[in-house]
C-alpha cells in the first residue's frame, strides 16, 4: 500500500459524500458576468460587492504603479519592502476608518494569523464565536492561549464564559466576526461592547464582510454602531468590496507599532505589491467621494432578497447582501448548483466543513455591479431549477 493511498481513499470519500470541491476557471475579470470553463455566465459568486474589481479608475492606479515602481516588492515589509505606497495606504485606511493608525498584510488570513498571536499567548484565553472565521480560528490556535467558544451571537453566552474562566488567565480578548460570510447576519458589536468594557478585555472584530458594505459609505461595522475609538483592533480585508488583495488591522496606535514589530506575516513575507497597494487607494478615493455604489449595493440585495422569499426561497437569517439560499444536504446543494450553471448562473454550493452537515447552500453574493436585468435573469433561473429539483412547489 502506498504511503498516500490514505488521500486518495479521502478524496473519493468526499466525492461520494458530495463534498468534493470542483473548482471551476474563471477566463474574463470579474464582473456581473464572466467567463467560466468557456461559457458565459451570470456572476453570483464573488466577493466583488462594489464592483471595483475591475474598475477603471482602480486599473489606472495599478498600471501608472507598475511604471512607477515595477511589479514586484522584493523584500519584507521590515528590511526593504515599504514603499511610499504603503505608507500612504496604511494612513488613508487609518483616516477611512476612523482609527489612530493601521497596518496591512498581504491578505485578510494572513491579517489574523499575525495579530492574534501578538497579542495573546499561553497564559492567556481568547473568547470566540463559535462561528468565526478559519482564519480566526487558526490564529488562536498558533497564539497557543486557551480558546473558549461562545454561542453564535449570544452575548449572554459570552458574558457567562468570561464570568467563569476571566480569573485563571493573565490576559483576555474577546474576538467576533463582523459579518458572519456563510449566514450573511451581523454580530451585536454594540452589546459585545458592553462586556468588554465591564470585563476590562480586548476586543477584536474581523470585518472582511463588513467593509465596503455597512457603515457611512462603506466604512464597515464601528461605524455602522458608532463605536469609534472603542474597539481596540478591527481586521479587515481589501479583497472583497475593495476589489484588490491584502490584509488591514486598525485601531490602537499602541497596537498597530507592536504588530509591526511581532506580526510575523509582516515580518516574514514579502510586501503587496505597488500596483495593489495603489489600486487600494484609489478604492478609498471612490469610496470616499460618493456612497453611491454602498447604496446600489443594498438596493439590489433588498430586491433580490424580496423575490427570493416571494418564490418560496429560505434565505436564513442573513441581513446584509449575503444571501444564502437554504437547501439541506450537500449532494442537493451540488447539483443545484451543476443546474444553475446549465442555466448561465455561477452561485456555487457550499456544504460542510465550511458549514455544518445538514445546512449546504447555495450562497449568492450581491454586487453593485448587477443590473436589476441581471437580478431578474438570476430569479428566473432559480425559479426554474427550484422547480425541477422540488425544492420549490
Amino acid at each position: 500500500m502506498s504511503k498516500i493511498d490514505w488521500i486518495t481513499q479521502e478524496l473519493e470519500g468526499l466525492k461520494s459524500q458530495g463534498l468534493y470541491n470542483r473548482i471551476r476557471t474563471i477566463g474574463s475579470p470579474q464582473g456581473a458576468w464572466l467567463i467560466v470553463d468557456g461559457k458565459r455566465v451570470l456572476n453570483f459568486c464573488s466577493n466583488n460587492y462594489l464592483g471595483l474589481a475591475n474598475h477603471p479608475v482602480l486599473v489606472k492606479a495599478a498600471k501608472k504603479a507598475i511604471d512607477e515602481m515595477g511589479v514586484g516588492p522584493a523584500a519584507v515589509r521590515s528590511i526593504a519592502g515599504t514603499t511610499t505606497l504603503h505608507v500612504e495606504l496604511e494612513k488613508r485606511l487609518a483616516a477611512f476608518k476612523g482609527v489612530e493608525a493601521a497596518i496591512t498584510f498581504q491578505s485578510g488570513f494572513n491579517a489574523n494569523v499575525a495579530t492574534i498571536p501578538a497579542l495573546v499567548g499561553k497564559e492567556d484565553v481568547i473568547f470566540s464565536d463559535r462561528l468565526n472565521h478559519a482564519s480566526i480560528i487558526d490564529g488562536c490556535r498558533l497564539s497557543g492561549a486557551k480558546i473558549i467558544a461562545y454561542e453564535h451571537c449570544d452575548v449572554d453566552s459570552l458574558e457567562s464564559a468570561i464570568r467563569e474562566n476571566l480569573s485563571q488567565y493573565r490576559r483576555a480578548i474577546i474576538i467576533t466576526d463582523g459579518v458572519f460570510s456563510m449566514d450573511g447576519d451581523v454580530a451585536p458589536l454594540d452589546k459585545i461592547y458592553e462586556v468588554a468594557r465591564k470585563y476590562d478585555i480586548l476586543l477584536m472584530v474581523d470585518d472582511a464582510h463588513g467593509e465596503g458594505v455597512l457603515g457611512k459609505g462603506g466604512r464597515g461595522i464601528v461605524d455602522h454602531f458608532n463605536l469609534h475609538g472603542k474597539v481596540d483592533v478591527e481586521v479587515g480585508t481589501l479583497s472583497k468590496a475593495f476589489g484588490v488583495v491584502g490584509g488591514v488591522v486598525a485601531g490602537n496606535a499602541v497596537i498597530i507599532e507592536w504588530l509591526r514589530q511581532r506580526g510575523r506575516p509582516f515580518l516574514f513575507s514579502s510586501a503587496v505589491t505597488a500596483p495593489d497597494a495603489a489600486a487600494c487607494i484609489a478604492a478609498i478615493d471612490l469610496l470616499e467621494s460618493s456612497t453611491e455604489l454602498v447604496d446600489k449595493l443594498w438596493e439590489n440585495a433588498r430586491y433580490f432578497k424580496a423575490e427570493m422569499k416571494k418564490l418560496g426561497f429560505d434565505t436564513g437569517v442573513s441581513t446584509t447582501p449575503i444571501t444564502p439560499i437554504m437547501l439541506g444536504e450537500a449532494p442537493l446543494a451540488q447539483q443545484f448548483s451543476r443546474e444553475l450553471f446549465e442555466a448561465g448562473v455561477f452561485a456555487m454550493a457550499i456544504g460542510y466543513p465550511t458549514v455544518p452537515q445538514g445546512k449546504a447552500r447555495i450562497r449568492v453574493m450581491i454586487s453593485a455591479a448587477h443590473s436589476k436585468e441581471d437580478l431578474d435573469r438570476g430569479l428566473e433561473a432559480f425559479a426554474g431549477v427550484g422547480r425541477k429539483l422540488g425544492v420549490l412547489r
